[in-house]
């Protein structure tokens, strides 16, 4: 059994992204790992202010939500990042939360699979690429960690577009190998 945790990191509502997370949960729980998931939404996090005080003491100077997630980031065997495509790359909370994770550098973190849930109104192959190259910066960061897989769901803008998108299934089999 693994420690799973799923960040959603969307702000809106019944967004496709969140159903993609939800999925990977899913399939993540039936396959017998212990799973927690979190939504960015309604969450104070603040940027990162640079004074690298977390590298001594691998907690951060700033009192609000992201030390809890960047703690229970540390503990899982897992994590999947699901976010829309905002421009071409990941949302900017997604971002801050990465920025935020910075104790995480110096510690003893567990996790070794990164997975990435992307949803996107345009449809092209293409489209993900630079979310994957952004989170991949970040994974580079942490040597014993690699990026386990990324679902894509693409053609998807409204609340509730993804409904019947071929994406949910891959996210809930990713989730089930996780």
């Amino acid at each position: 059994m693994k420690r799973v945790l799923v960040i959603s990191t969307s702000l809106r509502k019944g967004s496709n992204s969140d159903a993609l997370a939800g999925a990977f949960a899913r399939g993540a729980a039936e396959a017998g790992n212990e799973v927690e998931s979190i939504s960015l939404k309604g969450k104070e996090i603040g940027f990162c202010r640079g004074c690298l005080v977390c590298q001594k003491t691998q907690r951060c100077v700033i009192g609000d939500d992201a030390a809890s997630i960047v703690r229970k980031m540390h503990d899982a065997d897992v994590v999947a990042f699901a976010t829309p495509v905002y421009y071409y790359g990941m949302c900017g909370q997604m971002k801050t939360l990465l920025d935020r994770a910075n104790p995480l550098y110096a510690s003893d973190y567990r996790f070794r699979e990164i997975y990435l849930l992307v949803s996107a109104a345009e449809e092209g192959p293409d489209v993900p690429e630079r979310t994957v190259s952004g989170l991949g910066g970040w994974i580079v960061c942490f040597e014993n960690s690699h990026l386990a897989g990324i679902v894509f769901a693409g053609g998807v803008n409204g609340p509730g577009e993804i409904n019947g998108h071929k994406a949910l299934q891959e996210a809930y089999e990713k989730g089930m190998k996780a």
